[in-house]
C-alpha cells in the first residue's frame, strides 16, 4: 500500500513547511525541499540524494515517482498527497505534481575542485536577494564556468526561492561558500587571477585578458565590493555606462563579464 497524507494538519506536512520557510531547520537537519520535475531531475543528475518524495497522482504517475526515488526498497519513502495538501506545500501555481526532500551537500572551499588548467570562476560577495542569486547561477550554468563561490553568504543555497529562480541551476554548478579572506587566500593558492568589478581605478573589461585562470568578482548594487577585494585584485574592471546611472543589476553585469571571458577563450583557442 502507498502511504497517503490527506490532512494539512499532519505533523509531517508541518515539518515540510518549516523546512521550506526556515534556514535554521534546513541547516539543523541537513535536508531541504525541492519542487518540480525538472528541478528534481537536475538534483538527481547532480548526485543529490532523495530522502522522501511526495506526489499528486492527478499530475504525475507513481511509476515516474518511483524512478526518481532510487530508494525503492523503502515503501515509506514515497507518499501520496491529495489536492488540498499538495497545494498547501506547492510554491508554484503551474505545479508538476511532485515535491522532494533531499540531503544537503557540503559547500566548503576545501572541497572545490578546479580541474581545468585555466579555470573560470564567478564570485559574488554577500548577495542577499534570492532572485539575484538564482540569476547568477543560471548565468554560470549557461557559460559552464568551473565554479561559483559565494563570499559572506547572507542566505543558504537551499532557500526555495533560490532553487526556483535558478530553475535548478543550484544543482548544476559546482558551488562553494566562504569568507572574503578565505576565498582570496584560496584563489592565490590556486594561482587564479582576481578581477574585481569596481568603479574606482578600473579598466574597461574588454581590455582585460581573461584567457588565463580567472576569477570575476561582483558585489551588490547597493554597496559594491569590500575594500579587501579591491586591495587584493590583480585588476579592477568596469563595464562602461552610457546612460544616467552608474550601475546595473549584479546578474546582468556578471553575465556581460563572464561571456566576454568565454568569447576570448573561444576565439583565442
Amino acid at each position: 500500500m502507498i502511504r497517503k497524507i490527506t490532512s494539512i494538519q499532519n505533523k509531517e506536512i508541518k515539518w515540510l513547511l518549516q523546512l521550506q520557510e526556515k534556514s535554521r531547520n534546513r541547516r539543523k537537519e541537513g535536508v531541504f525541499v525541492i519542487e518540480g520535475q525538472r528541478e528534481i531531475e537536475l538534483a538527481l543528475k547532480g548526485n543529490y540524494i532523495p530522502v522522501q518524495l511526495y506526489y499528486l497522482p492527478e499530475k504525475i504517475e507513481f511509476d515516474k515517482v518511483l524512478a526518481y526515488s532510487k530508494i525503492t526498497d523503502d515503501p515509506a519513502a514515497i507518499t501520496e498527497l491529495n489536492q488540498e495538501v499538495y497545494e498547501k506545500l506547492a510554491y508554484r501555481s503551474s505545479t508538476e505534481g511532485i515535491i522532494g526532500v533531499f540531503k544537503s551537500k557540503n559547500h566548503e572551499l576545501d572541497d572545490l575542485k578546479l580541474n581545468s588548467e585555466n579555470p573560470l570562476v564567478l564570485i559574488a560577495e554577500a548577495p542577499e536577494k534570492p532572485g539575484n542569486i538564482g540569476a547568477l547561477l543560471r548565468t554560470a550554468d549557461a557559460a559552464a564556468v568551473d565554479a561559483v563561490i559565494i563570499a559572506n553568504p547572507k542566505t543558504d543555497l537551499y532557500n526555495p526561492n533560490i532553487i526556483r529562480s535558478s530553475v535548478g541551476c543550484v544543482f548544476t554548478n559546482q558551488i562553494a561558500t566562504g569568507s572574503t579572506t578565505e576565498i582570496i587566500s584560496y584563489l592565490k593558492r590556486q594561482n587564479v587571477k582576481i578581477y574585481t568589478a569596481a568603479l574606482q581605478a578600473s579598466e574597461n573589461y574588454y581590455d582585460i585578458d581573461f584567457t588565463e585562470a580567472s576569477a570575476i568578482i561582483v558585489g551588490t548594487e547597493a554597496t559594491g565590493l569590500s575594500d579587501e577585494w579591491i586591495e587584493n585584485a590583480d585588476r579592477n574592471i568596469i563595464i562602461p555606462m552610457h546612460g544616467e546611472i552608474d550601475s546595473m543589476n549584479v546578474s546582468v553585469a556578471a553575465g556581460i563579464l563572464i561571456f566576454e571571458a568565454k568569447r576570448q577563450r573561444i576565439t583565442r583557442a
